[in-house]
């Protein structure tokens, strides 16, 4: 599960809301502790209205690791099977609260812009001033979400045979796609998991 969100972290976060659910698309962080299942950190713009839905029902995070079309042709016996598709998901069931205190919210800001800045050779985040961090943690709600489940659902061949699966890893490497390439990947390390 964590190696699906921290290589994945963009994640859909549906809350459940009458007449319908409030979704929205934004990258989370997995933290193991507070709690027994750990939370997912994240944020997102004050002017959406999902975050004023949180406290009306549960919410899951969704988090779609790599995903590739299986030819049948790729099997020995292509005749006996049908198209399918490999995947890896997350489903990260829990509450969320919101983080309030501007202290906090300004370190949850800082760690997913280091997250994903860190890399670079000219941090965008180095360059920033504290009047325009406190504007940012202003147009922004940091929250936590509280981890009550977690379900993880991979189909990376492992109902085909040992020949079968290498086959597999085989052709998606051959596919003009890095996501087909990461699939194969995943076969090759996650299966066992599957």
């Amino acid at each position: 599960m964590e190696h699906a969100i921290r290589d994945y972290p963009f994640a859909t976060l549906i809350t459940a809301r009458a007449p319908e659910p409030q979704i929205s698309h934004l990258p989370l962080l997995f933290h193991p502790t507070p709690g027994p299942n750990g939370v997912l950190i994240g944020h997102m713009a004050r002017a959406n209205p999902h975050w004023r839905q949180f406290g009306d029902g549960p919410t899951l995070a969704v988090f779609q690791a790599p995903h590739a079309y299986v030819s049948p042709s790729w099997y020995a016996e292509p005749a006996k099977a049908v198209p399918t598709w490999n995947y890896a998901v997350v489903h990260v069931h829990g509450r969320v609260e919101l983080v309030e205190e501007h202290v906090a919210a300004l370190a949850i800001l800082n760690e997913m812009v280091e997250r994903f800045e860190s890399g670079r050779t000219a941090p965008w985040h180095l360059q920033l001033e504290g009047a325009q961090l406190d504007a940012m943690v202003g147009a922004i709600v940091a929250f936590r979400m509280v981890i009550d489940r977690v379900d993880t659902k991979l189909k990376l061949s492992q109902n085909r045979s040992a020949v079968d699966r290498l086959r597999v890893v085989e052709a998606l490497r051959e596919e003009h796609s890095a996501e087909a390439k990461a699939t194969a990947d995943w076969m090759q390390r996650y299966a066992g998991e599957a």
